[in-house]
């Protein structure tokens, strides 16, 4: 099944919009607060159902939830094909957040019942660090595939149509998993799904422990989740240096400049996920580890914030990989650490309260930076602004969640 994980992973990256999405956004008019408010709106409706897709899961069945997931994905991508401007992006956005609300929490609790089925609990680490690399690299690969769809057609509306192939692809390959991955149904009534809820977010009131982790979840997921898209402008504004060079336009010298910049960012990731296990064995144990990635995001974030105040757009870049970096070794850190705390029964629904955390924070996060970086200046001048709030979040955290 280790195949058949990563290959969701995969498939699930191929999302060739991502690179391109805030530039497409900018393309139609968009300002940055508007961006804000359209990845607040896919936050909200992620968050909304998050818990009860959870719940969905667990009770009728994770296969279930994860092909609906990705069928919503398809028609997202071809709503966002056709968007033109905000009200069309604004119903592509919230398919995308219904897609992630059933996705998120269930594909890891299905990975982690398999490992529980075949005894290999403390291998949580390792196993989900290696399907998220291929997640990586899924990304990886599907970078140059974008910025050459770019580069010849000069526009970014096509990425979107592109996308939505493999996520059909991936709707095959989960409806073909193992019925036993679907996990303990022992009803199909809607009641259970509400009584399921109910007991599972009581199970996280009552856990101290877990309550920490998922203001963790909120802290680092959260953050980098709003301020990974802020590349996409630093990027073009690198791209722009390369129109002479190369003789191009400005798109496709944004193409090229992203194919570049983004294949390395996701290689790096790859590394990083497949080698989280590593850092715990170096540090001890999984706690000390995560206080120590806390640490070394917070002396990133404010390197980046400095970098994007004095213009060093290559050194901004350089700034964005070292956090992706961070996030993927520290995600697959998290994930285990509430695994081992929760309920096997009641995984998807723990996991979907993770997700729902890290959505709920970019609720908030999302409009707010958007509208400090308008304040500030225009485009890549007040971006250092979105640094400064993300090295703030990671201050606080270290200092009043977080225990070594």
């Amino acid at each position: 099944m280790l195949s058949r994980f990563s290959l969701y992973g995969f498939l699930k990256n191929q999302r060739y919009f991502e690179p391109f999405l805030f530039l497409a956004m900018r393309e139609v008019g968009m300002s940055f607060t508007e961006i804000g408010l359209l990845v607040g709106l896919r936050e909200l409706v992620t968050a909304s159902l998050e818990i009860p897709s959870g719940a969905i899961a667990d009770v009728l069945g994770r296969r279930r939830s994860m092909v609906a997931a990705f069928t919503v994905f398809v028609a997202a991508y071809v709503t966002l094909a056709f968007a033109e401007g905000l009200h069309g992006f604004a119903i592509g956005m919230a398919l995308v957040g219904v897609g992630d609300a059933f996705r998120t929490g269930t594909h890891k609790a299905m990975i982690f019942d398999w490992l529980s089925q075949h005894g290999r609990e403390d291998e949580r680490v390792q196993v989900y660090g290696y399907t998220r690399s291929w997640s990586q690299i899924g990304s990886a690969v599907s970078i140059p595939i974008a910025a050459a769809t770019v580069y010849f057609t000069g526009r970014f509306s096509p990425v979107f149509w592109l996308a939505a192939l493999p996520a059909a692809l991936n709707v095959v390959n989960l409806a073909t998993y193992p019925a036993g991955l679907d996990g303990d149904r022992k009803s199909r009534s809607l009641r259970d799904v509400a009584r399921h809820v109910v007991d599972s977010v009581r199970f996280v009131g009552r856990d101290v422990r877990l309550r920490r982790l998922l203001i963790e979840a909120a802290a680092f997921g959260g953050t980098y989740k709003v301020l990974k898209d802020y590349l996409q402008p630093v990027v073009a504004a690198l791209g722009v240096s390369l129109v002479v060079v190369l003789g191009v336009g400005g798109t496709q010298a944004t193409a090229v400049t992203a194919a570049v910049v983004y294949v390395a960012l996701h290689v790096v990731s790859a590394i990083a996920s497949r080698n989280a296990h590593r850092v715990v064995t170096r540090f001890g144990n999984i706690s000390r580890a995560a206080w120590w990635l806390w640490a070394a995001a917070l002396v990133c974030y404010s390197a980046l914030a400095v970098t994007l105040w004095l213009g060093w757009s290559a050194a901004a870049v350089a700034g964005f990989v070292a956090i992706a970096l961070l996030h993927n070794i520290f995600r697959p850190l998290l994930v285990s650490r509430i695994d081992e705390h929760g309920d096997r029964q009641a995984g998807a629904t723990l996991l979907s309260v993770e997700s729902q955390a890290t959505s709920t924070a970019a609720i908030v996060l999302a409009p707010t930076i958007g509208w400090a970086v308008d304040l500030a200046a225009n485009q890549t001048d007040g971006l250092w602004t979105a640094a400064a709030f993300a090295a703030a979040i990671a201050a606080a955290t270290l200092a009043f969640v977080v225990r070594r």
